[in-house]
């Protein structure tokens, strides 16, 4: 498998996951009616990438509106990109948060304050 692909929908975000070039993009809302079961398939595309990673992995998230099942996953998401930096990719997520939006800020920090990978807070004026 090259690509992972999730086509967005008003409750789930767009999911693009180049295993090639060792990006992935998270974007749009995410308040899916099962959370747990929609970032499955992430999880296992993280798990595969993970025997044959890339020496860099860019992760970009850029989320509207995420609900607390879906932060949860998202965390879970993060833990899994924490043991891919340990196996030697370097892992950066880039957080994007729109300028007006401190509660989308402050869950990237909170995100930056649990998992031991560089964070970048990207400020996107829209």
């Amino acid at each position: 498998m090259e690509k992972y692909t999730i086509e967005g929908s008003p409750k789930t975000p767009n999911i693009n996951f180049d295993l090639i070039g060792g990006i992935l993009e998270i974007k749009g809302r995410s308040i899916p009616e099962n959370s747990i079961e929609f970032y499955k398939p992430l999880i296992e595309a993280l798990e595969n990438y993970s025997s044959a990673v890339k020496p860099i992995t860019t992760v970009n998230i850029q989320l509207e509106y995420f609900n607390t099942s879906s932060s949860k996953c998202i965390l879970d998401v993060f833990k899994k990109l924490e043991g891919i930096n340990k196996a030697g990719s370097a892992v950066t997520i880039h957080w994007h948060y729109e300028e007006d939006d401190e509660d989308m800020l402050e869950a990237g920090e909170d995100y930056q304050a649990i998992i031991n990978v560089p964070f970048k807070m990207v400020m996107v004026n829209e």
